[in-house]
């Protein structure tokens, strides 16, 4: 697990950016990527290629590259470790991201029990924990070491509002964008604070996607598309 408290630049663009000349000028985007409300809008779109986005790439398409540079990009999520299967895309999936320079943040699952009210039928349930908190903490963090100009909120969980309003409240000069998965709208509580809203597209997705073979720096093979994800012939 990558701790929030990367410093900036540690990201796949900011790397890039320090390597060459920067423009200064430019604004920070960094974005914070709720990656269970992605992933389940991803689902929706019955697409499952789809869901091996390469968010750099993809990210990149928000921003306006002409007065934007991408300083960060954080991911919050957790592995589902009772289903197997899906634990080891999700793996491979954080591998291919970890390669491309995003921060990974994970919260874990709860198991707690489930029970119908009507019949009386219980099983076993699980409850995602931390990753609201997780990003919360990371914008408020990132915000007080002044590691972005623009932040841009890939969720539509309204337990953000009061970490955007403390943003907002403590540093009015920077801006918070709320963006919507695809194909979903926008929370109502968090547009009410941010400064903008944005919204992903299906043809954004597909046209930021991971090859089959996602390779690092050095040339080795760090993450394979699983076979689930094969794009349609």
């Amino acid at each position: 697990m990558v701790s929030p408290a990367a410093p900036t630049g540690s990201g796949p663009w900011g790397l890039f950016f320090s390597r060459i000349c920067v423009d200064e000028s430019m604004i920070r985007a960094s974005f914070f990527i709720d990656g269970f409300n992605l992933y389940h809008a991803l689902k929706r779109l019955n697409a499952p290629h789809l869901k091996w986005a390469d968010l750099p790439k993809l990210m990149q398409r928000q921003i306006s590259p002409k007065s934007e540079r991408i300083a960060d990009i954080f991911y919050f999520s957790a592995y589902a470790y009772w289903w197997p299967d899906r634990r080891r895309r999700h793996e491979e999936y954080v591998r291919a991201l970890e390669s491309s320079g995003v921060e990974i943040v994970l919260g874990h699952f709860k198991r707690k029990d489930g029970k119908c009210n009507s019949c009386g039928a219980r099983w076993d349930a699980h409850e995602e924990k931390e990753t609201d908190v997780n990003i919360a903490l990371c914008i408020l963090n990132e915000a007080y070491k002044d590691t972005y100009d623009r932040a841009y909120i890939v969720s539509r969980d309204s337990d953000l509002k009061p970490a955007i309003a403390m943003v907002k409240a403590q540093f009015p000069h920077k801006e918070v964008i709320v963006v919507a998965p695809p194909n979903l709208g926008h929370a109502t509580d968090l547009i009410q604070v941010a400064d903008a809203k944005r919204k992903i597209s299906t043809l954004q997705v597909e046209q930021s996607l991971f090859p089959e073979f996602v390779i690092d720096a050095g040339g080795n093979v760090v993450a394979k598309r699983p076979a689930e994800y094969n794009p349609p012939k």
